[in-house]
């Protein structure tokens, strides 16, 4: 017992200020204790009392120092009992030898006291000596001749051990160690461990980079049949669809260390340092391999050599990319080091980094379907409160299109919707909220809206109510509402099929059902108004894409100018000839106003339920799938499990 007491003692621990504070003690002591009797207190005196005791013949020696104008005053042995001057014995804490000054006194011009010092001896016929002398501390002259290095010394010192990555982090921190990799280590004994089992949906990508956690598990069973442990992995898709949640996973399955970074630390604007960087970053994996290295945004030093270098000059994020392939070619293959990348641009990667033997397979990460948002939904809402009759499916399809970190997003946003509101459990309509106030913005019901203005945006979004009711390949209308969200001043929510591929026929209705708020306005008041913009933008984006890109129309054929690899991106020239330009240019326009004319006649067919439409619509702000069906009855395209879905 009396052992573990003793174990337990905590022993001080020495430091360096020690060493400083011994030196400082002595540096005073010496500073104090040197000079001729600098450390005595004497008592004061003025030159008229000296004169007085001169008169009186106290005065044994007058010791005058000439550098400081100061003069000390010895006393005689029987002048010590007189009662003015008691208490002038020596008040040294420290014993000295030798006789010691009584008083001491400050005087002006040295050559007057002397004079008159001299004359009053001669005059009174004393025995008193004046005597000269000066001062000085040859301690004290040294610090001070010195002092000026030490403190330049000591600021370089303080500086260089800061760079080096001795002191905190600052804008001047580490610039001895910039060609050091900036990768964070995840190890999985000390950070918490992601696992398949928090990466919900992406089958398809786990199934693919499970062999990779297999080969870091047990690499033996693969290479015992001459099979090689592939290099890397690149995983694409688009943002926020859990690209890199999925590289933790395979790490915390795999039980290895885990090098994260962006391709952005690489780059420094001095030269060599990102390739410094990346051999740094290889020799930390090998050591403690098999490992993993994830680099998120590969694009940043991954894109095509020779592209956009006007100026000819050697190009640091070339350099970059030339030792990122040596080092994944170079290392061995027994190395157990696996190399993940995430990027959302693979078209733009170059060639010599995609190729087998470097990045040996490339994982496509999608958007999820409505079975994986539904699982994604179960994840988030693990710490959630959520109220008992929440239903994950009807979730999952009021979510079209929504990527992972936007169902996260969702989850929090409701939560706290939920808090503000004072409940103690988050329901669907908190979610509903929550959808609205992601995709559409913050709702505005104080923004500045005259009648005639607050009219026609009623108007026009009942255009697009009636025209998608009435078509059958546009998307199901969900809510409408008049109520100011963000940037629009009114909205319509959709529940959009999920479709792998689209028909002509299906992006026409959809055209048209998106020009129905202008059209609205045009058989109503029979003018038109800047309310269209986005609508006019979408519809030409889609009217150029059925022309130029997926071959869709007539007299351009079956061509396409779209390239998927990316390189012609920044070209100065157009793939087709002037006059295929005009063709392009007037078929996309005729599309356009196809379309429209067609949402014109709809309108003018059902002017009165439009009518009927806007005018409750004005009323409520904000109607439902049930309002429409009201007016205009049963959908007449209506899917059976369409029915199902409840009002947004």
């Amino acid at each position: 017992m009396a052992k573990d007491n003793k174990s337990n003692t905590k022993k001080p621990k020495f430091s360096s200020y020690w060493i400083y504070a011994v030196i400082l003690i002595v540096i005073i002591g010496v500073n104090l204790f040197s000079g001729s009797g600098s450390w005595q207190k004497l008592n004061p005196t003025t030159p008229s009392e000296l004169q007085e005791y001169l008169k009186n013949g106290d005065v044994e020696k007058v010791l005058i120092i000439t550098n400081t104008r100061q003069a000390k005053v010895f006393l005689k042995d029987e002048a010590l009992t007189k009662d003015v001057h008691k208490g002038t014995e020596n008040k040294s804490f420290i014993p000295t030898s030798g006789k010691t000054p009584h008083y001491e006194l400050k005087f002006g011009d040295l050559q007057n006291f002397e004079i008159e010092l001299k004359n009053t001896v001669k005059e009174y016929n004393l025995d008193t000596e004046v005597e000269f002398t000066t001062e000085s501390n040859l301690f004290s002259e040294i610090i001070l001749s010195i002092l000026p290095f030490v403190l330049l010394i000591g600021i370089w010192i303080f500086l260089m051990r800061r760079m080096s990555g001795g002191g905190s982090g600052g804008a001047g921190a580490q610039i001895f160690n910039i060609g050091k990799s900036k990768a964070k280590l995840f190890d999985e004994k000390i950070n918490s461990r992601v696992t398949f089992k928090d990466v919900a949906g992406l089958e398809g990508a786990k199934e693919e980079v499970q062999e990779i956690v297999e080969f870091l598990k047990s690499p033996e069973k693969y290479t015992s049949l001459g099979g090689k442990i592939p290099k890397g992995a690149l995983l694409v898709g688009p943002p926020g669809t859990g690209k890199t949640l999925l590289a933790k996973a395979v790490a915390g399955e795999a039980k290895v260390p885990f090098f994260s970074l962006s391709g952005s630390d690489f780059v420094e604007m001095f030269v060599g340092v990102g390739a410094s960087r990346v051999r740094d970053l290889f020799k930390q994996a090998k050591d403690k391999s098999p490992a993993i290295i994830f680099i998120d945004e590969i694009d940043a030093i991954g894109r095509a050599r020779g592209k956009n270098n006007f100026t000819g000059s050697n190009d640091e994020r070339e350099n970059t990319l030339n030792q990122l392939l040596t080092e994944m070619d170079g290392f061995g293959t027994n190395t157990n080091v696996i190399v993940l990348a995430a990027t959302n641009r693979a078209d733009i990667l170059d060639k010599a980094l995609m190729r087998a033997g470097r990045f040996d397979r490339q994982i496509y990460v999608d958007l999820p379907d409505i079975r994986e948002r539904k699982e994604i939904f179960e994840v988030h809402l693990r710490p959630i409160k959520t109220s008992e009759t929440l239903d994950l499916d009807f979730l999952a399809k009021q979510t079209p299109g929504f990527s992972g970190a936007d169902i996260a997003n969702v989850c929090n946003e409701a939560a706290l919707i939920a808090a503000r509101n004072g409940k103690k459990a988050v329901d669907r309509q908190d979610f509903l909220d929550a959808v609205d106030r992601i995709v559409g913005g913050l709702e505005k019901k104080n923004k500045i809206i005259t009648p005639e203005e607050k009219r026609t945006i009623a108007y026009h979004e009942a255009g697009h109510a009636t025209v998608s009711w009435m078509l059958e390949y546009a998307a199901p209308l969900v809510k409408v509402t008049i109520v100011p969200r963000g940037q629009s001043l009114g909205a319509a929510w959709y529940l959009p099929e999920e479709r792998l591929i689209v028909r002509p026929e299906q992006m026409l209705d959809e055209m048209c059902a998106t020009l129905g708020g202008r059209a609205a306005e045009k058989v109503i008041f029979n003018k038109i108004s800047t309310g269209a913009l986005s609508d006019l933008e979408k519809v030409t984006k889609q009217a150029r894409g059925m022309v130029t890109v997926y071959g869709l129309n007539d007299k351009i054929g079956n061509l396409t100018y779209y390239d998927s690899s990316g390189q012609n991106d920044y070209g100065f020239s157009k793939p087709y000839s002037e006059e295929t330009a005009l063709t392009i240019d007037r078929e996309i326009s005729q599309i356009i106003e196809k379309q429209y004319d067609r949402a014109v006649s709809l309108l003018e067919e059902h002017k009165d339920k439009l009518t009927e439409l806007a005018e409750h619509l004005l009323e409520k702000e904000v109607i439902f799938k049930d309002d429409l069906e009201k007016i205009f009855g049963k959908r007449p395209f209506e899917k059976e499990e369409e029915e199902e879905v409840i009002d947004n």
